[in-house]
Parts: C-alpha cells; sequence; structure tokens
C-alpha cells in the first residue's frame, strides 16, 4: 500500500466520523465489499419496516395519557390498509369518523400522525410532545392530543376545525432513509383549516436525538413559530424561524457582558 493509499484511507476514515451517509465505500474489483453490500440491503430492509410496521395506538395512547394534558382521540383517515396509504395519499389527508375530537376552542392543538414511520412516533412521539407541553403549557391552553393513523399531515387540518384549535401542531414520522429510520417532523400551521397547503405551514424536521435535533430544540423553535405566528397571524412561508438568531444573539450579549 503506497502512501498515498494511507493518506487516502484516513481522509475517509475521518470524514466518515461526521456523517452518517455511506461515503468513500472501498471496493474490490468493480463492485462493493460484501460487508457494505450486506449492510445497505439490512439498512433497506430496516427502512421498510419503519414504513410498514402497525402504530400500536393502545401504548401510545396511555403514554400520552400519562404526559398529564387529557386523554387522546383516536383518529383515522380514509385509507384501508398500509399499501393504500402509499398509493393514495390523498386519502390519507382526508378523516373518516371525527366524533371522537371534542370541541375545545383550545389555543393549540397537538396531532401525533404516524405517517411515513410509525417506529419514529413510537421512538420519539411521547418525549417530544412532553417537550412541548412543558415550553408550551404556561403561555397557552393546550388542547387534549389527538392520535391519527395512516394519516397525511393535512388530516389534521380536519381535527383542528373540529376541535377549534387556533394554532395546529402535527407531529409525524417522516420517510425513513437508509440512514435514519426514526426521524419526526412537525408541521405548525395557524388559523388551521381543511385546504390548507404546505405553504400555509412551517416545518421542523430531522428530529430524533441523539444524531438528529432533540427534543428541547425542536420545542425550542415551535414555540418561536407558535408566538411569531399569533404576532403576524398567519403562518406559513412569511414566517420565518428567528429562535436560533435569538440564541446567538444571547450567547453574544453573554460574552460580552
Amino acid at each position: 500500500m503506497t502512501t498515498g493509499d494511507v493518506d487516502r484511507q484516513r481522509f475517509w476514515t475521518e470524514l466518515r466520523l461526521n456523517t452518517q451517509a455511506r461515503i468513500g465505500l472501498d471496493r474490490a474489483g468493480n463492485a462493493l465489499h460484501t460487508r457494505d453490500v450486506l449492510d445497505l440491503a439490512a439498512a433497506h430492509a430496516t427502512a421498510r419496516d419503519a414504513v410498514h410496521v402497525p402504530l400500536d395506538t393502545e401504548r401510545l395512547a396511555a403514554e400520552v395519557a400519562g404526559i398529564g394534558v387529557g386523554t387522546p382521540a383516536v383518529v383515522t383517515s380514509q385509507v384501508r390498509s398500509r399499501a393504500e396509504y402509499l398509493r393514495r395519499p390523498d386519502l390519507g389527508r382526508l378523516p373518516t369518523d371525527l366524533s371522537a375530537v371534542p370541541p375545545q376552542a383550545a389555543d393549540i392543538g397537538i396531532v401525533l400522525a404516524d405517517g411515513l414511520s410509525p417506529t419514529a412516533l413510537m421512538r420519539h412521539g411521547v418525549p417530544l410532545v412532553r417537550e412541548l407541553v412543558l415550553r408550551l403549557g404556561d403561555s397557552y391552553t393546550l388542547a387534549a392530543p389527538v392520535i391519527a393513523t395512516q394519516a397525511r399531515v393535512a388530516l389534521g387540518d380536519h381535527i383542528a376545525a373540529k376541535g377549534r384549535y387556533r394554532t395546529l401542531i402535527v407531529v409525524i414520522g417522516e420517510r425513513p432513509g437508509l440512514s435514519v429510520v426514526d426521524s419526526l417532523g412537525i408541521y405548525l400551521t395557524h388559523l388551521p383549516r381543511p385546504g390548507c397547503t404546505d405553504a400555509d405551514r412551517n416545518c421542523i424536521s430531522n428530529i430524533h436525538p441523539p444524531d438528529g435535533l432533540s427534543y428541547r430544540e425542536a420545542a425550542h423553535i415551535a414555540a418561536s413559530l407558535v408566538s411569531g405566528a399569533r404576532q403576524l397571524g398567519r403562518s406559513g412561508v412569511a414566517l420565518k424561524d428567528t429562535s436560533r438568531a435569538s440564541a446567538i444573539d444571547d450567547a453574544g450579549q453573554g460574552a460580552l457582558g
């Protein structure tokens, strides 16, 4: 092995420490090493499992109830199977029966949706909602959470209209990848209503500690967006996340002091 080969290996080894992506993989002739091929196949299978595993609504509801903001209602979309969920996103945006959702006229309603990764919701949903409640509960009235299965983000608009929430927070499982299968996203909509588009929402993604965004940081950003949306009167493309800038400013002022 030449000095150049050693340097090249060292370069890729150090770079891999900073990312979960598969970069600089070794080759055996014209093919990847068997270990890398098998690792890729295992990652693909894990990602498929994260999409197809059914949400344990009974366990999730019990854990959410333990947070102390009410017993969650459980609703579902018009999707009849996981296969149909993947083929018909439109049906995942429409509810079947919302009679379990009580009108509460709350400042904020939280919907926990399985989305494309029920695995993510089961792993991170409860601690994230707990952090959201800690961050928002002293300043706003919170409706009892709602659990939504076979759900797309826009299903939350129908739930919010029934529950009469002023601001909607949808916590949803994000599309699994070959490196991360348990990432959550938050979609925030101020004055939600059926017919809202993605331009009306703000998204906080990549929530999956310890490698992704922490629950505390995600809740901090969400609180900043809620406050901004109430001042602005709307969410979406007109609303910008200023939480990180504020944190930088605070840190700078502390250093100057």
